[in-house]
């Protein structure tokens, strides 16, 4: 067997396949970043909400009046 002719070991390599799985990795990446900052600012939200329904609360619950001794 000549040197030419040589049977290369090994699976054949796409050059455009190794980008495709970097972009692809990439892109998960980007995804997985942007639902951090979309749950974190869901998280802050509601947090919000539930403090300001909790006062309004407070504020609607009606007051026992104050017994006056004489």
């Amino acid at each position: 067997m000549s040197t030419s002719t040589a049977v290369r070991k090994g699976p054949v390599q796409h050059p455009g396949k190794e980008e495709r799985a970097r972009d692809a990795a990439q892109a998960v990446r980007e995804y997985e970043a942007q639902k951090r900052v979309i749950d974190a600012r869901t998280a802050r939200l509601r947090a919000l909400r539930l403090t300001k329904e909790a006062a309004d609360a407070l504020e609607k619950k009606p007051r026992r009046p104050v017994k006056e001794n004489h």
